[in-house]
């Protein structure tokens, strides 16, 4: 009887597929969104690519998702402004029936680092972007969503504050936050989940910033934007993993 059971679910859990499904992706035109982007495409997922400002690279995401045989489309909003939002989905709901996954990825960093120097302006631009960002799009991606995966991309600032500004450690600390909330109260229809990843090899990073920073890694070196998007990958794949944090920090923060 037992063994039977297992067999079941074993049968049960082969089945969580992203084929023909349909994600959308904040942020998705480049680093760690575009790579986001592509694995999703790799397995079948049809892709709605977020960009706010760099078209061309957008573009480039978008060709090459469909070189997967995918469907995949663009949509240039702001994440923290609620009628680019609306406006924004409200254009695709002809075309597409549902939306099976969230992808809270767009974040900025602010100008500024240390206290003295953030003002309330850019206090404000961080944290509208990085965070309420993600509680728009949460609401506004419900209206389109019965059964799905939500995963938020945080960041190992947010567990140990980092040195890049009290507001981006704020935002991504308050993703966390976000995440575990939203676990609770969208559970079991939707599952929540959030990666917490170290410094990536993106262009956020300055290159002289990457040498300093892989020598606080005991794997010596920072991670790639394919590494990040592997791992939210199999919080989408998975059915019984919600309200987590993957820290992804090649040992730099451990829990």
């Amino acid at each position: 009887m037992l063994k039977s059971i297992r067999n079941g679910l074993r049968e049960e859990v082969m089945r969580v597929e992203l084929k023909d499904k349909i994600a959308l992706v904040t942020g998705g035109d480049r680093g760690i969104g575009r790579a986001i982007v592509l694995e999703l495409a790799k397995r079948g997922c049809n892709v709605i690519i977020n960009y706010h400002r760099n078209s061309s690279e957008a573009e480039r995401t978008k060709r090459d998702a469909e070189s997967y045989r995918v469907r995949a489309w663009l949509l240039r909003f702001d994440v923290s402004n609620r009628q680019e939002v609306r406006r924004a989905l409200s254009s695709l709901s002809s075309k597409i029936d549902e939306i099976n996954v969230l992808i809270n990825n767009a974040g900025i960093l602010g100008d500024h680092f240390t206290l003295e120097e953030i003002d309330d302006e850019e206090w404000d631009r961080v944290i509208n972007i990085n965070l309420k960002g993600a509680f728009i799009m949460t609401q506004e991606v419900l209206k389109y969503m019965k059964r799905g995966k939500i995963v938020n991309i945080s960041s190992i600032v947010g567990r140990n504050g980092g040195t890049v500004g009290v507001h981006y450690a704020a935002s991504k600390a308050g993703l966390i936050g976000l995440t575990f909330s939203l676990a609770r109260q969208l559970a079991p229809n939707i599952l929540v989940n959030a990666v917490a990843p170290g410094p990536v090899d993106t262009s956020l990073i300055p290159e002289e910033k990457k040498k300093s920073l892989r020598k606080l890694s005991l794997l010596d070196r920072i991670a790639s934007p394919e590494e990040i998007a592997h791992a939210v990958i199999f919080l989408i794949e998975n059915d019984y993993i919600t309200g987590s944090v993957v820290n992804m920090n090649g040992g730099r923060y451990m829990l």
